[in-house]
């Protein structure tokens, strides 16, 4: 009888781990099953480390990427190639955020009773490949990029980054010319942001300061702070909020970054994704950096004006001006066309609205309407410091009051001088074409 017993015990012991291992194995294969099929050393999807199979299309169906004679080919177009690049992808995976990489698994026609479909795989991207080479044309040979998008479907429209390179032909990486071709500059860089990221400071005061539209700033040109002089661009005088962004006045945010404290500003940089490292499609994208520096000290005053030791990534800026644009909820971008995407509540309406309204004032008084005619613009610049003696140039914003035409856009040109008059001109470029294709 005990020895029946012994047996029976072992019997259930036995049959329970077999449920817990199936079970165990269940799990894993729903969650990794598309990363073992599409597993580098399966030979039947990757052919000497290419993705042997699977078409990439632009929005409007143009082919962006595909297999002939097994091997990969790209666009019939020099111009495309060069210019959807970092969107699509190297076939030998160096570029990491490229969807021959990242959608490998729908590209290879995954299906999780056949395992890999046979190379019928298509993604559809959410790019426009005219955008595009209209974008890498009008970054005119500077290291930079450029980012549009719907900010009410999060669809991505244009993503460029400079230096690229023809895929089909390669390059000389001795030349700096291509100095980080594989870096996609718009998802994988972080910059110094300058006076675009007074657009932290201003949600910051608007909603920690209730008398912010009552005050006046008073600008001389330059401010003491612990004994650090603060420079501005000018002496702008007696002036409110809206006419300090304007102006995009270094003494008043200085003196608004100092009232509001280090703690405060890195709390909204993190709310508004600038610090955070939001994921584009499971892509990792280069987190920014905000340091909270002592209370009264001169680096708290620049680091409220975007200086400092303030990093941003421009895939991170875009999103924020786009949940500017969109009330204060930014809908989640996307690279893939038609995908349906959360929506994440940043600021509240009536601070993104109070910014809306700002950022259109920097235009009609200090940008000038002229240089972008028929639209209407809401937008700020920034040039960034960086220490040796150039500086980057940045140009964000969004279209308002235009609802066939929803835009939000990040423009940032390495050493490129002077925000508005380098970066603003490459923005007005692919806004135009955007808005007059259809």
């Amino acid at each position: 009888m005990k020895r029946f017993k012994r047996r029976a015990w072992s019997a259930l012991i036995l049959a329970a781990a077999l449920i817990l291992g199936l079970g165990v194995y269940t799990y894993r294969f729903a969650v990794y099953g598309r990363d073992w099929a599409n597993f580098r050393a399966n030979q039947s999807v990757w052919e000497t480390g290419t993705l042997a199979m699977g078409t990439v299309t632009d929005r409007n169906g143009a082919v962006l990427a595909d297999i002939a004679d097994g091997k990969r080919v790209y666009s019939d177009d020099a111009e495309t190639r060069i210019a959807t690049l970092h969107a699509v992808g190297d076939a030998g995976g160096n570029i990491g955020t490229g969807a021959l990489r990242v959608f490998a698994d729908r590209l290879s026609g995954y299906n999780p009773v056949t395992g890999v479909s046979g190379g019928s795989g298509t993604v559809t991207l959410s790019i426009d490949a005219e955008l595009c080479k209209i974008a890498y044309a009008a970054l005119a040979g500077r290291k930079g990029a450029v980012m549009v998008s719907d900010y009410t479907t999060g669809e991505i429209l244009c993503m460029v980054s400079a230096p690229s390179y023809d895929p089909t032909v390669g390059f000389d990486e001795s030349d700096s010319a291509y100095d980080g071709a594989y870096l996609n500059r718009c998802l994988s860089a972080a910059y110094t942001p300058g006076s675009v990221f007074k657009l932290v400071t201003l949600a910051a005061a608007i909603e920690k300061l209730p008398d912010l539209g009552d005050r006046t700033f008073t600008c001389g040109g330059s401010v003491n702070v612990d004994g650090n002089t603060v420079v501005c661009t000018a002496a702008h005088g007696e002036q409110t909020i809206e006419e300090a962004l304007a102006h995009s006045c270094n003494v008043a945010f200085a003196q608004l970054s100092l009232e509001l404290g280090g703690e405060t500003l890195a709390q909204y940089a993190e709310a508004l994704g600038l610090t955070s490292a939001p994921s584009l499609d499971g892509i990792a994208t280069a987190a920014g950096n905000f340091d909270a520096a002592a209370a009264g000290s001169a680096d708290l005053a620049w680091s409220g004006i975007g200086q400092s030791t303030d990093l941003v990534c421009p895939y991170a800026l875009l999103r924020c001006v786009s949940a500017i644009a969109n009330g204060g909820a930014v809908r989640e971008p996307t690279l893939l066309c038609g995908e349906r995407t959360k929506t994440t509540r940043v600021l509240s309406a009536d601070t993104a609205e109070a910014i809306r309204s700002m950022m259109n004032y920097n235009v009609v008084s200090a940008y000038g309407e002229e240089s972008f005619p028929g639209l209407t613009l809401c937008a700020k610049s920034g040039t960034a410091e960086v220490g040796d003696g150039t500086s980057h140039a940045w140009f964000t914003g969004f279209l308002a009051d235009d609802p066939e035409h929803p835009y939000a856009f990040v423009v940032v040109i390495e050493h490129g001088g002077g925000g508005l008059r380098s970066a603003g001109p490459v923005a007005n470029a692919v806004l135009q074409a955007a808005v007059n294709q259809n």
